[in-house]
């Protein structure tokens, strides 16, 4: 399946957005609302489910944008109720079709004791082995996602209350995940103890709380932040009521530091940080790192445009936007045939030839992936009448795939982790190409004295290839891990 957008092909996609909200009149408004803030996490499909005393529990999913399903009246008055979950995601495997519909969440399973429904941020690197555990029991699957296994975990479990089966199914499982769930009058938000992916608790009204993948979307609505929940914690908000659990063994914590560099949006809040203030100043380490005479420092839009602000403050070379990109590109604008496709990213970003032409310009952007789209912008810059073209990259080289909800490609197609830095910069045929160092990024997010190696404090296996959990499924798919040092 060609990718829904043929020049965002080059970039890490994170797979998962998660939001929840109770205690507020017409919940699933609100939980459109902030799956709106967190399109970004996921662009491919979208679901909620709802729950009301007299209606019981409702769901809708759909495949596509939130602002084109889930503003529809006529759709959303079949979601009542003052409780509410939803979840937007990217299609990894298989196309759309009949039955790829069943692997949009929320999932909603309906137990002895009621039901409940779920949405999951992230991956389950045993989920592989449990599937075959429980179909071997008798567990029959509706789908192809790892979440589903959660469902059938908690259906096994021997546990009366809904919570305390999730904490069952969850102490079966490894890998990252927040999750945020439902039962008929519960909104329960859990971490994987390492806490890998990101989940906030915010307050809204006199008794309304909501869970979120970030805060931005909490703006969105109005809700105040709380705070983080905590790696390895479950919140529990019943009644207007906010309970913490700690069902797991206390771990140090293993944030993902991708999450500073592209994912989250830049208006979010991270550990306390501000994320543009963090690329900003990724920019700045880079600028110190990797300097280079030129005239000009322009972003690659819009995921580079912080850190090039940061580098050009730092180094003194004026910041120009030197890149335009076309805000109005739709997804369904045009077949992407492969007439279209050669055209490269032009459909999408175009160079500003008076600002570029006769200038050493150096390009600052968040990552190089495979490096097809770097290629294309360069010969950009260059056809603008550029004198020199220097890349300058704001997190270091991403020479392991992600096993922990991230759409990576497989490792022989990673640039990185078949060239080294000269390599790649005489692959892409520009003057020079730097990346930050994994210190430098450390330094960035606030770590002073940058990476521990002997204990990081992030997970940064996409860089380093140092897992926090072993990929059980992968290495059993034959994946070879990097050699312990």
């Amino acid at each position: 399946m060609p990718p829904a957008h043929p020049f965002d092909d080059d970039k890490l996609k994170e797979e998962c957005g998660v939001f929840g909200v109770v205690g507020v009149t017409d919940a699933a408004n609100f939980v459109a609302l902030g799956l709106h803030a967190l399109q970004h996490r996921g662009q491919e499909a979208g679901g909620i489910v709802s729950y009301h005393p007299d209606h019981g529990f409702n769901s809708a999913r759909r495949f596509g944008y939130v602002r084109d399903n889930f503003t529809k009246q006529s759709l959303m008055e079949t979601l009542p109720g003052d409780l509410a979950i939803g979840h937007v995601r990217y299609s990894t495997a298989g196309s759309k079709g009949q039955t790829a519909i069943r692997d949009v969440q929320p999932f909603f399973g309906e137990f002895s004791m009621g039901g409940a429904a779920i949405a999951h941020n992230g991956n389950i690197t045993n989920a592989d082995a449990l599937r075959r555990e429980l179909i071997e029991r008798g567990s029959i699957f509706q789908s192809s996602s790892d979440s589903e296994c959660i469902i059938h975990l908690m259906a096994r479990s021997l546990q009366r209350k809904v919570p305390d089966r999730m904490q069952d199914a969850l102490r079966r499982v490894e890998g990252a995940f927040s999750i945020v769930a439902m039962t008929r009058t519960k909104l329960i938000g859990v971490r994987d103890p390492l806490g890998v992916r990101p989940l906030v608790l915010g307050k809204i009204g006199d008794d309304g709380y909501v869970l979120s993948s970030e805060t931005c979307a909490l703006d969105i609505i109005g809700a105040e932040l709380v705070r983080e929940v905590d790696p390895g914690e479950m919140v529990v908000v019943e009644h207007g009521q906010v309970h913490s659990h700690r069902p797991f063994a206390q771990a140090k914590s293993r944030f993902c530091i991708f999450e500073h560099v592209y994912f989250s949006r830049p208006d979010s809040i991270l550990g306390g940080r501000s994320v543009y203030e963090t690329r900003r100043q990724i920019g700045v380490e880079l600028a110190r790192e990797a300097p280079v005479e030129a005239d000009l420092v322009c972003p690659v839009p819009d995921s580079g445009t912080p850190a090039a602000i940061g580098f050009a403050h730092e180094s003194g070379i004026p910041y120009g936007m030197g890149i335009i990109r076309n805000q109005y590109m739709g997804r369904t604008f045009i077949e992407p045939t492969e007439q279209i496709r050669n055209m490269g990213v032009r459909l999408k970003l175009n160079v500003n030839r008076a600002l570029i032409e006769g200038k050493r310009v150096i390009l600052v952007d968040d990552s190089v992936v495979r490096g097809t789209t770097s290629r294309k912008i360069k010969e950009m810059i260059l056809d603008a009448g550029a004198a020199e073209v220097h890349f300058r990259i704001a997190s270091p080289p991403t020479a392991w795939p992600c096993f922990y909800g991230v759409d990576t490609p497989q490792r022989e197609k990673l640039l990185a982790a078949t060239m080294s830095e000269d390599e790649m910069r005489d692959h892409l045929s520009v003057d020079s190409l730097k990346f930050i160092s994994l210190d430098g990024l450390y330094r960035a997010v606030g770590e002073a004295e940058g990476r521990n190696p002997a204990c990081p404090q992030y997970c940064d296996a996409c860089f380093s290839g140092e897992y926090p959990v072993i990929p059980a499924d992968m290495i059993e798919k034959g994946f070879e891990m990097k050699a312990a040092e």
